[in-house]
């Protein structure tokens, strides 16, 4: 089945000087089936104007194809389409999350709002293994409330440290905020476990989905998270468009941090009253485009099955670990079992953006840096790695392509 899906994404028979391109940099950003390509264009050609606004018959299906992409945002992640809020990615939206929770730190938001309030002497929990994106915010709630910020450490198989959970996570801490699965290490975290935890003290959990909406089946009202981000553009989707997702108390709760039109109920010259999510999270002129688009993607996804998608990638993976693994010089960052198709790696000798350079002269595309995970690369004590990462549209040619050439890398650079 997975070989037959590669036909349907146009990009892959693009060739990189002489070299077929083998793109494994899917962690960064999804390539897109051509009927997602297609959505997108026919809504500006067809379907173009303002949502939510216009009585004539375009802005009725330009509102009908937006709704129904929430709709189907709501089937594949859990709960209904009211707790699916746009956002331009998911960084904005744990943005929102964390400002939402500052300004009701400084009063705003009425008694609804209290419950999101910290103070010194609260503490907000993250772990070492997070995007940028979902640690800065929380350092900036930190600074701004007087809270306490800490985090669970990263084994050196590159797992959670979960010993001193309880003692990391106590009666102080007011946020739980993780990653479902680490765009570095392709680790799946324990969320039953960690949930638990948070549950048994009164945190609300965030939970960074980046990496795990597009390559397993994800059911956020199961795990029983407060809030989600996920973002289309790594999910068969285009730029531009993220989702946040919450409880419904706790989004009419939140207070807003974006203002202006489309997310108003009343406004007059003293004072304004917002509407109830989502609406309340969606000012201005929203991205109806993309949201159509990945609305397709989501079907696609649907109709391959995300369970298959995880089996696949787990293949993959164990391709790539056991092939790396016989490569003298190369080191893995982290070799956890549960895991979706991403690894990450340091060559010795050579610096992580020249092995990018030397694969991508064979025509394989991956990633190079600290993959906004900075603190992560520190505790396996290297500043940048190379990060291959599989999807549904690579095979195992994909992988021994990529595994010839690595072992390539260092008699390249003379350092063998």
């Amino acid at each position: 089945m997975f070989s037959r899906l590669r036909g349907d994404f146009p990009i892959l028979d693009v060739r990189v000087g002489e070299s077929p391109l083998s793109y494994l940099d899917s962690g960064a950003t999804s390539q897109k089936p051509q009927c997602v390509i297609d959505t997108f264009v026919e809504y500006f050609q067809q379907r173009n104007a303002a949502v939510h606004r216009g009585a004539h018959s375009l802005a009725v299906e330009a509102t009908d194809a937006f709704e129904n992409g929430r709709i189907a945002a709501a089937g594949l992640v859990g709960g209904t389409p009211e707790q699916v809020c746009w956002t331009k990615n998911a960084t904005e939206a744990l943005n929102i999350v964390a400002l939402g929770m500052d300004r009701a730190s400084h009063g705003f938001g009425g008694d609804d709002a209290e419950r999101f309030a910290l103070a010194p002497g609260d503490s907000i929990v993250v772990t070492e293994m997070e995007h940028h994106a979902n640690l800065v915010p929380w350092q900036q709630l930190a600074a701004s409330t007087g809270a306490q910020l800490r985090w669970l450490p990263v084994t050196d198989s590159g797992e959670l440290d979960l010993t001193d959970l309880d003692t990391i996570v106590d009666e102080s801490t007011k946020v739980l905020a993780f990653t479902h699965v680490s765009n570095v290490l392709g680790t799946i975290n324990p969320v039953d476990r960690l949930v638990q935890r948070a549950r048994a003290i009164g945190a609300y959990v965030v939970l960074d989905a980046c990496q795990s909406v597009p390559h397993m089946p994800v059911d956020f009202v199961d795990l029983d998270v407060d809030f989600a981000a996920f973002s289309a553009h790594k999910a068969l989707g285009p730029t531009g468009l993220g989702a946040l997702w919450g409880k419904s108390e706790l989004l009419d709760a939140l207070p807003p941090v974006l203002t202006g039109g489309s997310m108003i109920t009343t406004v007059t010259m003293e004072e304004t009253e917002f509407m109830p999510a989502p609406q309340r999270f969606e000012a201005g002129t929203q991205p109806v485009a993309e949201v159509a688009a990945f609305a397709t993607a989501i079907g696609y996804l649907t109709e391959v099955g995300l369970d298959n998608v995880l089996e696949h990638e787990k293949e993959l993976a164990r391709v790539l670990l056991d092939g790396i693994g016989q490569i003298p010089g190369i080191h893995i960052l982290g070799e956890a079992e549960d895991r979706i198709g991403t690894v990450a790696f340091d060559v010795d000798g050579v610096h992580a953006h020249d092995v990018g350079q030397y694969l991508d002269s064979q025509g394989i595309a991956v990633r190079v840096g600290h993959h906004c995970a900075q603190p992560l690369h520190r505790r396996f004590g290297v500043t940048a790695s190379t990060r291959a990462s599989t999807y549904l549209y690579n095979n195992v040619e994909d992988c021994t392509r990529f595994l010839t050439a690595l072992a390539e890398v260092r008699p390249f650079f003379g350092v063998a």
